[in-house]
């Protein structure tokens, strides 16, 4: 992928074609306990709220890169089940989002797209963080970019594999 600005507030992205139907890989990605197991920057996230995924519900997510460990409040934005999932991540003023389609007519294989847009800019805690403890914000976009589609590749192994196969 070319992008169009360099800097750190450009739209990430990474996609896959997962041989799983849509609501097989929509199960897994919405499973928040499980999204350490494919993020290599993610440690944990945690609801903060009662009621589950709905727009709205806040998450703690505790992130990692070597030996800096932050933590980051997400706010969900969007949830279109089966479909597209986005929250927000208020220290950083960047919006993660899913986005699954069938693949195929039959509906056996999933489209996954996951962007990292920055709706409207970098925060200044972002900022003043990533050039101190992240080696730069721009670097750290590469890595995210790098850690993004690492995290979907980990999507697809798993969604492909739930049936034991």
């Amino acid at each position: 992928m070319t992008a169009t600005s360099p800097g750190p507030d450009r739209e990430l992205r990474a996609e896959a074609v997962v041989a799983a139907p849509p609501a097989q890989v929509w199960a897994l990605l919405t499973d928040f306990s499980r999204m350490p197991d494919w993020s290599p920057e993610l440690v944990r996230m945690v609801p903060l709220k009662r009621g589950g995924l709905r727009v709205g519900q806040w998450y703690l997510g505790i992130n990692r890169r070597g030996a800096v460990v932050w933590p980051s409040r997400n706010v969900v934005a969007l949830v279109e089940p089966g479909s597209r999932v986005a929250w927000d991540t208020t220290s950083s003023g960047a919006r993660w989002i899913w986005e699954l389609e069938p693949a195929d007519p039959a509906g056996a294989t999933t489209r996954v797209v996951h962007r990292r847009p920055v709706p409207r800019r970098i925060t200044r805690m972002s900022k003043l963080f990533a050039p101190i403890a992240l080696g730069g914000s721009d670097g750290h976009a590469v890595e995210l970019e790098a850690g993004m589609a690492q995290t979907v590749s980990r999507l697809r192994e798993a969604a492909q594999h739930v049936d034991g196969s």
